[in-house]
């Protein structure tokens, strides 16, 4: 019985000095984690330039919506002028005619 016991409490130990001494070497997993960790950096600057650009189309689409407002009001008010122009111009023209009576 007691060499037994011995076998057991030997296997035992190998057992457990096996595996600390497993556990304290490097992990061939490693290189892995380390490849899945930069695919994930890449991931997320990929996604923050998608984002930027994103934002940069809203900012530039903004800024031609502007531009347009401007040349649309630019427009009114150059017809807005014509018409001032044609209206002194019929008003000098009727002042020229003499009044038939």
């Amino acid at each position: 019985m007691s060499k037994l016991l011995s076998v057991l409490i030997a296997a035992l130990f190998a057992t457990v000095s096996v595996a600390s001494f497993a556990a304290d070497a490097p992990k061939a997993d490693a290189p892995k984690a380390e490849k899945k960790e930069e695919k994930k950096e890449e991931k997320k600057a990929d996604e923050k330039k998608a984002e930027e650009k994103k934002v940069e189309k809203k900012v530039e689409k903004k800024v031609e919506k502007k531009e347009v407002k401007k040349e649309v009001k630019k427009a009114d008010e150059k017809k807005a002028e014509e018409k001032k122009e044609e209206k002194k111009e019929e008003k000098k023209a009727d002042d020229k005619k003499p009044a038939a009576k």
